[in-house]
């Protein structure tokens, strides 16, 4: 998909950023193709066996029972169910501090029509950890400056996984840790980030 996207756009290389599901595409992205690589960045994301993680098998098994839908629609009327801590709450250093705004950017478009409730069904249904797992012995080989940025407080991907990261990509330069964040800092410590982000940039170039 990556790829098809930069050779439509007649891209040759990228700084390459992901988060959460999208870390673990990344890795399979520069691991496969590392030419199209100009740095990488990972933050909190699928890693080597940990996909999916733990904490989201039940939300995995709910959209494999048919209950997407329901479940999109629910958060979308009542947004304090998207901030509870049975939903995305525990994404949040302060889920109380998400808006309204935000939740329906994130969520109005999929139960917009039932072509994409099943495109998000079919993404949500090939998440297997063989995915990574085959691209293994290839990031160990992977040269692109990578920088690895981890939030301390995530139930989904535990800082030992930026460990593995930091001791299996040649690549990597810098490992950051951000103490109390969660796998939505991105988005919450926007200014934090991307200090760390464009010096990172600044030392690929």
């Amino acid at each position: 998909m990556i790829k098809e996207f930069l050779d439509a756009l007649n891209i040759d290389q990228v700084d390459l950023v992901g988060n959460d599901s999208g870390g673990g595409i990344s890795q399979i992205r520069a691991a496969t193709h590392p030419e199209r690589v100009r740095s990488l960045t990972l933050t909190d994301c699928d890693t080597h066996d940990n996909r999916p993680p733990e904490a989201f098998r039940s939300f995995l098994a709910m959209a494999a029972g048919g209950g997407l839908r329901e479940t999109l629609q629910a958060m979308l009327s009542d947004k304090n169910i998207y901030r509870s801590p049975q939903a995305l709450g525990p994404a949040y250093e302060h889920p109380e501090r998400v808006t309204d705004e935000t939740i329906e950017v994130y969520l109005r478009p999929f139960p917009k029509n039932a072509q994409r409730t099943r495109d998000l069904e079919r993404f949500l249904a090939v998440f297997d950890n063989k995915h990574t797992l085959a691209v293994e012995d290839r990031l160990k080989s992977l040269k692109s400056p990578t920088l690895i940025v981890w939030a301390t407080d995530d139930v989904y991907f535990d800082v030992k996984w930026s460990h593995w990261l930091a001791d299996n990509i040649p690549g990597v330069r810098r490992r950051v840790e951000f103490e109390g964040a969660r796998i939505f800092f991105p988005e919450e410590r926007p200014e934090e980030f991307n200090k760390e982000l464009r010096a990172h940039w600044q030392a690929a170039q």
